[in-house]
């Protein structure tokens, strides 16, 4: 028998180290329970990258290891979760077996031959979609569990910040919170957002692809990172040097254009760096002009929702 691996997209966020965690126990007990046939390989999460400071303060809080690090599909059996895009996944993914795709962005270009149980839903986490994938199978979530799904939640929605955020995630967290023990949900989130905001002795290609992914928008190549911190006081003074590893990137992955969204967690904020072979892109997406190397976008504070979609139609 060789292992199922449960693992997220590149440059691994907490939602997507703690939803391959979260829904490797989950599918081994429901192998248990006698309520998955056929592949019953032992499910294993997997990361594709080196933890963020925020997902390595979660983990240890609730007493988990890293996930295995696992860069190539060849010959794997494997379950995606918070992504279904190529450019994310892992290298070889076509020469990978796909067990499953559970997920809560738009359907990416991933494809199998033969069909798979695909779950893709509107809501603000991966993590919030695994803790009603419990509750379908009646199966019990332990505390540590609870721990990092609530945490993912609150990392993916900005402690409910995000125009993400669905009315799902919040009752996920309200649920989640009380089975892991933990009453202060907000003083949690900060905990976890000083944690996230750590850019002390970090390089600037470390903190650009801190949490950065890849896109194929109309044929063009575009990169797009998110730094979240508590105030943009903290990257002052990496800021130019931040820019000059995004033209480096540029000339080095072929882009069109790389973006750094710049996220100010309680100015509710994005100052979005541009490095791009055409400025107006973004005075087509946004409707503002770049000032310089970058334009700040009021209540801007969700790739997925409020970065990619708008950039994506000023592609086409």
């Amino acid at each position: 028998m060789s292992p199922i691996y449960v693992v997220g997209h590149k440059n691994p966020d907490t939602d997507s180290i703690c939803s391959a965690i979260a829904y490797a126990y989950l599918r081994n007990e429901r192998v248990k329970k006698g309520q998955i046939k056929g592949i019953t390989d032992e499910a294993v999460p997997a990361r594709q990258g080196d933890l963020n400071p925020e997902t390595e303060f979660v983990l240890k809080k609730f007493g988990f290891e890293p996930p295995e690090l696992l860069t190539d599909g060849t010959g794997k059996k494997v379950i995606l979760v918070d992504h279904s895009e190529k450019a994310q996944s892992l290298d070889n993914i076509d020469k990978a077996e796909i067990i499953a795709i559970i997920d809560h962005h738009k359907i990416g270009d991933i494809t199998t031959p033969n069909p798979i149980t695909f779950i893709a839903m509107p809501a603000g986490c991966t993590a919030s979609i695994i803790k009603k994938l419990f509750e379908l199978y009646e199966i019990e979530i332990p505390p540590n569990i609870a721990g990092i799904l609530l945490a993912s939640i609150l990392s993916d929605t900005v402690a409910f910040k995000s125009v993400t955020t669905t009315e799902k995630d919040k009752q996920a967290a309200e649920d989640l919170a009380k089975i892991a023990g933990i009453d202060d949900i907000m003083g949690f989130a900060m905990e976890m957002f000083k944690a996230k905001s750590d850019v002390a002795g970090k390089s600037p290609r470390d903190l650009l692809f801190r949490d950065y992914k890849d896109f194929d928008m109309s044929g063009n190549k575009v990169g797009i990172g998110q730094i979240e911190v508590v105030s943009l006081d903290l990257l002052a003074d990496i800021k130019d040097a931040l820019y000059e590893e995004m033209q480096k990137v540029k000339a080095e992955g072929n882009y069109h254009s790389v973006f750094l969204m710049l996220t100010d967690i309680m100015k509710e904020g994005t100052e979005l760096l541009a490095v791009t072979d055409d400025a107006s892109i973004v005075e087509k997406a946004f409707g503002k002009k770049l000032e310089g190397k970058s334009v700040w976008l009021d209540g801007v504070m969700s790739r997925k929702k409020q970065v990619v979609p708008p950039l994506e139609k000023a592609f086409a």
